[in-house]
């Protein structure tokens, strides 16, 4: 992003999403956050969701050496659709590497705008720990600093659900799931992507705990 596309603001509404993982040494727990809250997401209640401030999923897993972070939004949508960037949503992946699980020791920033290109959308990550200064280059990238692997772009829906399996069941109390029928099958999501070296945040053993949230910025300063 150039100077141009960056601006300054006033927090005019509190975060409008949150959705949590937790991750130690050969566990994880996934978690959903799709069209919440519904007056400001779902299209059933709003005629014009909040989309790009719509936490999907947040997904958390680790390999030898690395901790990869994705955190999806915006979707499920069609896969004609275009990805959605909005320059005046502030997207935060908090970590905490203490007992304090509600405390982000290593909050992490992500700003979208408009690069030189007016149809060419950047990526601004901030606050990542070994990297000096913040990762930015175009959406759609993979994008590599100081041992960092980054990408922000449109994504497959990775989540699996049966939905109809789950309006049969609370309709009928009796279980009726198929795992072979997925909702989000077909369907994307505008996805940000972390890899980050594990000693980085590693802190003593101690549970990682990893949310995040949206908030949309409002009231020019």
């Amino acid at each position: 992003m150039n100077k141009s596309s960056k601006r300054l603001f006033a927090f005019a509404s509190a975060a409008l999403a949150l959705s949590v993982a937790v991750l130690w040494p050969g566990h994880g727990i996934l978690a959903a956050d799709h069209l919440d809250p519904p007056a400001r997401t779902d299209i059933l209640f709003d005629s014009t969701p909040d989309k790009p401030a719509d936490i999907a999923d947040v997904f958390a897993w680790h390999t030898a050496t690395t901790t990869v972070f994705v955190v999806t939004f915006a979707g499920p949508v069609a896969t004609t659709l275009p990805a959605f960037y909005d320059r005046d949503v502030l997207y935060k992946i908090n970590i905490s590497n203490t007992d304090a699980t509600t405390t982000p020791n290593i909050p992490i920033t992500v700003k979208f705008g408009k690069g030189a290109n007016a149809n060419q959308f950047g990526v601004q990550i901030s606050g990542i720990p070994g990297v000096n200064g913040a990762i930015v280059g175009p959406v759609d990238s993979t994008l590599v600093k100081d041992g960092v692997t980054a990408r922000a772009g449109l994504f497959d829906e990775p989540f699996f659900f049966d939905l109809q399996g789950f309006k049969d069941t609370v309709a009928t109390g009796h279980l009726a799931f198929n795992n072979k029928r997925n909702f989000f099958a077909g369907q994307n999501d505008t996805a940000i992507v972390i890899e980050i070296p594990s000693d980085r945040l590693n802190n003593a053993g101690h549970v990682l705990n990893i949310w995040a949230t949206t908030a949309r910025f409002g009231g020019q300063i």
